[in-house]
Protein backbone atom coordinates (compact mmCIF):
# COMPACT_ATOMS: atom_id res chain seq x y z
CA UNK A 1 0.00 0.00 0.00
CA UNK A 2 1.39 3.37 -0.99
CA UNK A 3 0.77 6.52 0.98
CA UNK A 4 2.11 8.91 3.53
CA UNK A 5 4.38 7.27 6.06
CA UNK A 6 3.90 8.26 9.69
CA UNK A 7 6.43 7.98 12.49
CA UNK A 8 5.52 7.34 16.10
CA UNK A 9 7.31 7.94 19.36
CA UNK A 10 8.52 4.49 20.35
CA UNK A 11 9.89 5.36 23.80
CA UNK A 12 9.53 2.59 26.35
CA UNK A 13 7.00 3.35 29.06
CA UNK A 14 6.53 2.13 32.62
CA UNK A 15 3.77 2.30 35.23
CA UNK A 16 4.15 3.12 38.92
CA UNK A 17 1.78 2.22 41.76
CA UNK A 18 2.16 2.91 45.47
CA UNK A 19 0.15 3.49 48.65
CA UNK A 20 0.80 6.34 51.08
CA UNK A 21 -0.54 6.82 54.61
CA UNK A 22 -1.66 10.37 55.32
CA UNK A 23 -2.76 11.44 58.80
CA UNK A 24 -5.83 13.33 57.61
CA UNK A 25 -9.35 12.61 56.41
CA UNK A 26 -10.04 11.95 52.72
CA UNK A 27 -11.90 15.30 52.64
CA UNK A 28 -8.80 17.13 53.89
CA UNK A 29 -6.50 15.28 51.49
CA UNK A 30 -8.82 15.95 48.54
CA UNK A 31 -8.76 19.68 49.32
CA UNK A 32 -4.97 19.56 49.72
CA UNK A 33 -4.69 18.11 46.20
CA UNK A 34 -7.24 20.33 44.46
CA UNK A 35 -7.02 23.79 46.09
CA UNK A 36 -4.18 26.10 44.93
CA UNK A 37 -3.76 27.79 48.33
CA UNK A 38 -3.55 24.47 50.19
CA UNK A 39 -1.17 23.02 47.58
CA UNK A 40 1.05 26.05 48.17
CA UNK A 41 0.90 25.51 51.96
CA UNK A 42 2.20 21.94 51.85
CA UNK A 43 4.43 22.13 48.77
CA UNK A 44 5.83 25.64 49.09
CA UNK A 45 5.25 26.01 45.34
CA UNK A 46 2.77 27.89 43.17
CA UNK A 47 -0.11 25.93 41.62
CA UNK A 48 -3.05 26.38 39.30
CA UNK A 49 -5.59 23.67 40.09
CA UNK A 50 -9.29 22.89 39.94
CA UNK A 51 -11.66 19.93 40.12
CA UNK A 52 -13.25 20.97 36.80
CA UNK A 53 -12.90 18.41 34.01
CA UNK A 54 -10.78 19.80 31.18
CA UNK A 55 -9.01 22.35 33.41
CA UNK A 56 -5.37 22.86 32.41
CA UNK A 57 -3.43 22.71 35.66
CA UNK A 58 0.10 23.59 36.68
CA UNK A 59 2.00 22.35 39.73
CA UNK A 60 5.36 23.20 41.26
CA UNK A 61 5.67 26.51 39.49
CA UNK A 62 4.91 25.00 36.07
CA UNK A 63 7.26 22.01 36.30
CA UNK A 64 4.20 19.73 36.06
CA UNK A 65 1.42 20.57 33.60
CA UNK A 66 -1.61 18.65 32.46
CA UNK A 67 -5.37 18.39 32.20
CA UNK A 68 -7.97 17.29 34.74
CA UNK A 69 -9.66 14.19 33.32
CA UNK A 70 -12.14 13.93 36.17
CA UNK A 71 -12.68 13.94 39.92
CA UNK A 72 -14.95 12.24 42.40
CA UNK A 73 -15.21 14.45 45.48
CA UNK A 74 -13.13 13.16 48.40
CA UNK A 75 -12.42 9.88 46.54
CA UNK A 76 -10.60 10.20 43.22
CA UNK A 77 -8.61 12.55 41.00
CA UNK A 78 -7.61 11.69 37.42
CA UNK A 79 -5.13 13.83 35.53
CA UNK A 80 -3.25 13.68 32.27
CA UNK A 81 0.38 14.80 32.59
CA UNK A 82 2.75 15.79 29.81
CA UNK A 83 6.44 14.93 29.63
CA UNK A 84 8.32 17.32 27.38
CA UNK A 85 4.96 18.15 25.78
CA UNK A 86 5.08 14.96 23.72
CA UNK A 87 4.01 11.98 25.76
CA UNK A 88 0.90 12.18 27.95
CA UNK A 89 0.67 9.98 31.00
CA UNK A 90 -2.23 9.39 33.37
CA UNK A 91 -2.16 9.96 37.13
CA UNK A 92 -4.89 8.50 39.33
CA UNK A 93 -5.07 9.44 43.00
CA UNK A 94 -7.59 7.35 44.94
CA UNK A 95 -8.42 8.15 48.55
CA UNK A 96 -9.38 5.26 50.81
CA UNK A 97 -10.79 5.86 54.30
CA UNK A 98 -9.00 4.05 57.10
CA UNK A 99 -9.55 4.37 60.87
CA UNK A 100 -7.75 7.64 61.61
CA UNK A 101 -6.10 8.36 58.30
CA UNK A 102 -6.30 8.19 54.52
CA UNK A 103 -4.65 5.56 52.39
CA UNK A 104 -3.77 7.33 49.16
CA UNK A 105 -3.39 4.98 46.20
CA UNK A 106 -1.26 6.42 43.42
CA UNK A 107 -1.26 5.00 39.91
CA UNK A 108 0.93 6.78 37.38
CA UNK A 109 0.94 5.13 33.95
CA UNK A 110 2.89 5.73 30.77
CA UNK A 111 6.04 7.17 32.38
CA UNK A 112 8.95 7.41 29.91
CA UNK A 113 11.48 4.72 30.80
CA UNK A 114 14.38 7.17 30.87
CA UNK A 115 12.52 9.37 33.39
CA UNK A 116 11.00 6.60 35.55
CA UNK A 117 13.49 6.64 38.47
CA UNK A 118 13.38 10.44 38.65
CA UNK A 119 9.56 10.46 38.60
CA UNK A 120 9.29 7.79 41.33
CA UNK A 121 11.80 9.66 43.50
CA UNK A 122 9.87 12.90 42.93
CA UNK A 123 6.59 11.27 43.98
CA UNK A 124 8.11 9.84 47.15
CA UNK A 125 10.05 12.91 48.27
CA UNK A 126 8.83 16.12 46.70
CA UNK A 127 5.13 15.34 46.39
CA UNK A 128 3.97 12.67 48.84
CA UNK A 129 6.84 13.28 51.23
CA UNK A 130 5.89 16.95 51.61
CA UNK A 131 2.16 16.17 51.78
CA UNK A 132 2.61 13.55 54.53
CA UNK A 133 4.99 15.84 56.43
CA UNK A 134 2.40 18.65 56.29
CA UNK A 135 -0.14 16.47 58.11
CA UNK A 136 2.42 15.03 60.53
CA UNK A 137 3.01 18.48 62.04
Amino acid sequence: MKGKRETYNLRNMKDYKNYYTIKATPEEVFLALTTPLTIHLWSGEEAEMSTEQGFEFSLFGGDIVGIILGTEKDKKIMQQWFFNQETPSVVELMLHTKKNYTSLELRHSNIPDDEYDEVVNWWNTMFMGRLMEFYDE
